[in-house]
């Protein structure tokens, strides 16, 4: 069920980004983004549970990720933060928060107290966990810089399906369904089909324009 929730972030990225940023998408790209919230029902069709609690507070998951997609799209514009402004910037602010909330938590108090920090092997695997959180917080602001805040949750959304693939091969702990198996393709084929009208559109050439048949006051 909380896959299933997850994924209306798509379909709100969508809707956002028609009302603030203007976007309009063709018929096709929107049957797409409906596939895979169609096959994440379907694959999460057993498990259909009702938490009035969970449910709010994933789908205001979803419409804080959707909203954060869009608005990091519309301020990497030049004229704005740019990527490596918004990186930066988003990490500031929300250092004041972490702290305050590790903080009320007891996290930050573990977190001082934890007896390994003169490990080197734990310093070494702490170091690159740290950079590999930024490696993928600055492949999420480039996907969306050079496509659009729906395609980087299309490709999130791709992720964890080609994730729960390789765990039917690799782990030994899926349990096998006919529905899931089902909801699971219609969801890949969604995201697949999604990512080829994209990549088309974007390679398809642009038309040339006949200069010898523009108005002159159109070249004036």
């Amino acid at each position: 069920m909380f896959t299933v929730l997850r994924k209306f972030t798509i379909p709100l990225t969508l809707l956002l980004e028609t009302i603030i940023l203007g976007k309009k998408y063709p018929l096709n790209i929107v049957i797409s983004v409906f596939a895979i919230v169609l096959g994440a029902f379907i694959a999460a069709g057993s498990d259909l549970a009702f938490s009035l609690e969970g449910y709010v507070f994933v789908f205001l998951n979803d419409i804080f990720t959707a909203a954060n997609g869009v608005y990091t799209k519309q301020k990497m514009d030049p004229q704005e933060l740019g990527k490596y402004g918004v990186l930066f910037y988003n990490a500031c602010f929300m250092i004041v928060p972490t702290l305050i909330l590790s903080a009320s938590t007891g996290d930050l108090r573990q977190a001082t107290e934890f007896n390994q920090w003169k490990n080197v092997l734990f310093i070494i695997q702490f170091l690159l966990s740290c950079f590999l959180g930024f490696l993928l917080m600055y492949s999420t602001v480039l996907c969306s810089h050079y496509n659009s805040a729906l395609t980087t949750a299309v490709v999130g959304a791709i992720k964890n399906v080609s994730i729960a693939y390789i765990g039917m091969l690799v782990g030994g702990d899926y349990v096998f369904s006919v529905l899931n198996f089902i909801g699971l393709n219609i969801c890949m084929a969604g995201g697949l089909r999604y990512s080829f009208l994209t990549l088309s559109s974007q390679l398809k050439p642009k038309q040339p324009v006949d200069e010898e048949n523009v108005a002159p006051e159109v070249k004036s």
